[in-house]
């Protein structure tokens, strides 16, 4: 768990899932969750449920950052399929497109001149993947909008537009903003991400290995303290 404002870890514990937030939650008193403002999370459904269980105040925010990652794995599910397509019907030119080392490019967000390329090729060789692309682009335009009326309207057009296309991988991920929708939309009230966390968790990752491993569990939680929380003596308290 880490504060947004502070940026330290103020909560740590050896395991995942509702349980274990439901703990930090319960330590916390009910006090306190009253007065938490805001949260941002993954999605999982652990954890909202943990969230609206305890912290009944708080504005629940679907990160977008894990949104981003929905969408390239629907869209990267679609690409082997399709590239198991056109390697069964030898399709050379299409598997060239598809191949795992053009993945990236696919992927990104930047519209350089290779990816315009290639989606211009994709228009042209695969109707069903050139959808795709155009579904996840236009779902990152959501973010984009000015306020929440209009995400929520872009948002409504884009889930019916998921569920009309027939993509397996995207009705799913349709029927899962529907129903997390209105997380969705709290970004839009207030823009926090877990991206404090991510950077948090890679600092977690260096510490690990330049220590090569740590035995003690509780001594590895005690030592991210000291690093990346508030008994790091160099931050004041």
């Amino acid at each position: 768990m880490v504060d947004l404002e502070k940026r330290k870890v103020i909560w740590n514990h050896n395991g995942r899932g509702k349980y274990v937030l439901d703990k930090f939650y319960r330590r916390l008193g009910r006090k306190n969750c009253d007065h938490i403002q805001a949260v941002a999370s993954d999605g999982a459904r652990g954890f909202l449920s943990s969230t609206q269980a305890f912290a009944k105040n708080a504005l629940i925010v679907l990160d977008h950052f894990h949104v981003k990652k929905y969408l390239l794995d629907a869209l990267d599910k679609v690409r082997k399929e399709e590239l198991r397509r056109a390697r069964k019907e030898n399709n050379d030119e299409l598997s060239q497109v598809l191949h795992c080392n053009q993945r990236f490019i696919l992927m990104q967000s930047k519209k350089s001149k290779k990816k315009h390329d290639i989606l211009a090729r994709l228009a042209i060789l695969n109707e069903r993947l050139d959808q795709a692309m155009l579904l996840k682009e236009q779902f990152m335009d959501i973010y984009q909008a000015e306020d929440q009326k209009t995400a929520q309207t872009n948002l409504k057009e884009w889930i019916i537009a998921a569920l009309k296309s027939n993509i397996p991988s995207f009705v799913e991920l349709g029927n899962k903003f529907f129903r997390k929708r209105h997380f969705v939309l709290n970004y839009f009230v207030c823009k926090i991400t877990t991206a404090i966390s991510e950077g948090i968790n890679n600092k977690i990752k260096r510490l690990s290995r330049t220590a090569y491993g740590f035995r003690d569990v509780h001594y590895f939680l005690l030592k991210i303290h000291q690093r990346c929380g508030l008994l790091n003596p160099r931050c004041s308290t």
